[in-house]
């Protein structure tokens, strides 16, 4: 059949056309089938997209210029910005007012009065291609909108163009509108504006710090100088310390600060020299020109700044996270804005814990007779285990006079008390002796002084207090008389990679920390905050304290929402209720006894705690707690003058200052006057010195000479009987290097029973 016989036939209906029709039918199946593809195809061509994408960004650029049309530049000037600012009000606890801080320190001084080698540091440290760029860093400026939304993150980098925009003209909201009105204004001011009144509005706008708004205020504040006699040296500072006035500030950072303040100074330095502005062989000679000490607010006086001080950066660390922005930033949110913060300071403990402070310690020193009594330092911090409120602290002796906060400086050892951190670690562990016995509160250790340790990569013979030798003690003796020997090998069972991440658990910084068996005998850095915090977490049975003295925080804008100090269980409850057990006999038979057990106005409440002093003599602690509430109290020796570590040797006419004395009397003296009285630990665990023992005590190896007593938690009441000693704890005259091979002497030439013996004040700190 012919091509025309065959269209004929379809047209009339044919029998012949009906295959045709079914092949014709089933190819447009086909085609149908792939309908979906071919339909995406044509949808998403590359063309159609490139069109999308051209599409949007001529709608952005339009969207843009009408927003540069319209946004105009505000009127904004220095003298307007200082009158929009606002006092903060703290206020105690129940609401009565504490303080008002927020006087503006701002002078306005002209460039030509600033060198130009100091204007070339803050160019240096913030925005090197100032003086050719458009004012604006669009790629940052993405960063920072992405950030925005996505509610992660910090702020990315901004020009000085558009950091004199957001000080100058606008606010610190972090806000996506405020984010592009900044950009362009920057466009803005740029091209209406010289580089140098741009650069003289920056440094005459920025927060330094201490108070102090512009270069002219912050060379006072910081070097007590007009502007217009910094150094070099000294402007670099300034212009490093605008990252983070707070966190930079030398006289009141943390090693790591200081760390920190010093590397961007040396950063700022080196880009001068890269960018032709110092001579390299001036730079190479220059040396860091530290700050002098700051001078104090009107009505700081007393506690008042240390507890503002702590609130502003307890504050301002809420803000970090929750909006993701810089330190710098969240210090302009907060400095001088209008906020309302009410603290969990109460009135009453705060006068109680100030109290004792003078009458315990600061009423004993007499500076004129004794030269070291001006170098002693004080510092305690109370704290609520059930809500993690800080009730009461105490920075020094007066904000005016000490600007450091001894409440929260991390900078001296916190030694002995850091012996409960290593037990609740081989408890948590469920960790073994080298002999692969169970530790426990009853294990027995060798107290031998500078016994090496074993199973240790590192080589380690502490000391221990007046190189005495205990024998075989158990664990629970070993705590109460504070033995370096036996906690240095227990360090060692558990793992010194397991104690360093269970006192990070517990709350103490541990993130430059080696793992090294020297770190048993409390060698890092740790402040009566941090100390509070481990101990109300070992009372909350295990649960997280993280301790605030943040109750609320209110703005005429907005309300920061507080998270709970009271977080997770990082510590199971047995093992928290074991090291509060334990603790219960360094009170009622070791180094604190005779500030804590004996006290007469104790009433029967329980108490567990532990002392601490560290190497040389430097620091003196005793953190302890009962039921209701938790306080730490630290002694530091430091030079008046220099701010250097200093020894506490002859500090009110005594030999040495020991946990068990001075920190412990505050202590006392403190807690048991404002702590509730019917109260007693309810605790989850049968081992330990506020329980009856259930089981022998487990050796650990075999004893050196055979005991000629069962082993018992408890020390012996009088003098040995025999020549062999008692396998669990020392006998109460005083411990020899070696036992005896004789019987004791008769009563007439038996030498005076002493107190049991404080913890080291030279414990060795070699293998760091």
């Amino acid at each position: 059949m012919g091509r025309a016989e065959e269209r004929r036939a379809r047209q009339r209906g044919g029998h012949r056309a009906a295959p045709k029709s079914r092949r014709r039918s089933s190819r447009a199946a086909g085609k149908t089938g792939k309908t979906g593809k071919s339909g995406i195809r044509r949808l998403f061509t590359w063309k159609k997209i490139l069109g999308t994408f051209f599409g949007l960004c001529l709608l952005g650029i339009g969207a843009f210029i009408a927003l540069y049309l319209m946004v105009e530049v505000p009127n904004g000037n220095a003298a307007a910005q200082a009158a929009q600012r606002q006092s903060n009000v703290y206020k105690y606890s129940d609401g009565t007012t504490l303080a008002r801080d927020g006087e503006v320190n701002r002078e306005i001084v002209d460039l030509s009065k600033v060198p130009k080698d100091v204007r070339y540091t803050f160019v240096a440290a913030e925005n090197k291609t100032f003086y050719t760029d458009a004012g604006v860093d669009l790629k940052g400026t993405a960063r920072g909108l992405l950030n925005t939304l996505s509610g992660k993150g910090k702020q990315g980098g901004s020009t000085i163009t558009q950091q004199y925009v957001k000080n100058y003209y606008l606010d610190q909201d972090q806000t996506v509108t405020r984010k592009l009105k900044e950009l362009v204004i920057a466009l803005k001011v740029d091209r209406e504006k010289s580089k140098d009144d741009i650069l003289a509005g920056y440094i005459n706008t920025s927060y330094y710090g201490r108070g102090a708004y512009g270069i002219q205020a912050a060379a006072q504040a910081y070097y007590r100088v007009d502007a217009e006699k910094l150094t070099v040296q000294q402007g670099a500072y300034l212009a490093a310390l605008l990252q983070a006035p707070s966190q930079y500030d030398w006289a009141a950072a943390s090693e790591t600060g200081k760390k920190l303040v010093k590397q961007r100074w040396n950063y700022v330095l080196n880009n001068m020299v890269e960018e032709g502005w110092l001579d390299k062989a001036k730079r190479d000679a220059m040396k860091f020109p530290v700050p002098k000490d700051p001078q104090g607010a009107p009505g700081l006086d007393g506690q008042k700044g240390y507890l503002v001080d702590l609130a502003n950066r307890q504050l301002e660390q809420q803000l970090m996270e929750q909006q993701g922005i810089s330190q710098s930033e969240a210090e302009a949110q907060v400095e001088d804005q209008g906020w309302t913060i009410t603290l969990n300071i109460d009135k009453k403990r705060q006068a109680q814990l100030e109290k004792s402070v003078k009458a315990e310690l600061t009423s004993k020193l007499d500076p004129k007779k004794r030269s070291v009594d001006k170098n002693i330092q004080a510092g305690a911090v109370s704290v609520d285990p059930e809500t993690g409120k800080i009730v009461a602290l105490y920075g020094g002796v007066d904000y005016y006079k000490h600007y450091i906060s001894n409440a929260t400086r991390t900078d001296y050892q916190p030694a002995s008390t850091f012996k409960p951190v290593i037990l609740a670690a081989a408890l948590e562990e469920k960790a073994k002796t080298q002999d692969d016995k169970p530790i426990t509160a009853n294990t027995i250790y060798d107290g031998t002084s500078k016994r090496p340790v074993k199973g240790s990569a590192i080589g380690f013979a502490p000391e221990n207090e007046d190189d005495k030798d205990y024998g075989d003690v158990t664990v629970q003796t070993a705590m109460n008389k504070s033995i370096n020997s036996v906690f240095a090998q227990m360090g060692v069972d558990v793992g010194m990679d397991h104690v360093l991440s269970m006192a990070d658990k517990l709350g103490m910084d541990t993130a430059d920390l080696k793992a090294v068996p020297a770190q048993t005998l409390g060698t890092m850095g740790a402040s009566p905050l941090q100390m509070a915090g481990v101990y109300a977490t070992l009372d909350n049975h295990g649960r997280k304290v993280t301790p605030t003295i943040l109750k609320s925080a209110e703005h005429n804008t907005r309300t920061v929402d507080m998270p709970d100090p009271v977080g997770d269980q990082v510590l199971t409850p047995e093992a928290a209720d074991t090291v509060t057990s334990v603790l219960t006999g360094v009170v009622d038979d070791g180094t604190a006894r005779k500030a804590v057990r004996d006290n007469s106005k104790r009433d029967g409440r329980p108490v567990a705690g532990k002392t601490g002093t560290s190497d040389d003599n430097k620091s003196a602690w005793f953190t302890g707690y009962t039921p209701d509430l938790v306080t730490s109290v630290g002694l530091f020796g430091e030079d008046a003058k220099t701010r250097t570590q200093t020894k506490m040797y002859g500090a009110a006419g005594l030999d040495r200052v020991n946990g068990g004395g001075f920190p412990a009397q505050i202590w006392a003296a403190y807690t048991f006057g404002v702590s509730a009285e019917d109260t007693k630990f309810d605790l989850d665990t049968d081992q330990g010195a506020a329980v009856k023992p259930t089981e022998k005590p487990t050796p650990t190896r075999a004893p050196t000479r055979p005991p000629t007593q069962e082993p018992t938690t408890e020390p012996p009441t009088t003098a040995p009987t025999t020549s062999k000693p008692p396998t669990s704890k020392p006998p109460t005259q005083t411990p020899t290097t070696k036992p005896p091979t004789t019987p004791p002497p008769s009563p007439s030439t038996t030498p005076p029973v002493e107190e049991i013996p404080e913890d080291n004040p030279t414990d060795p700190v070699d293998g760091q």
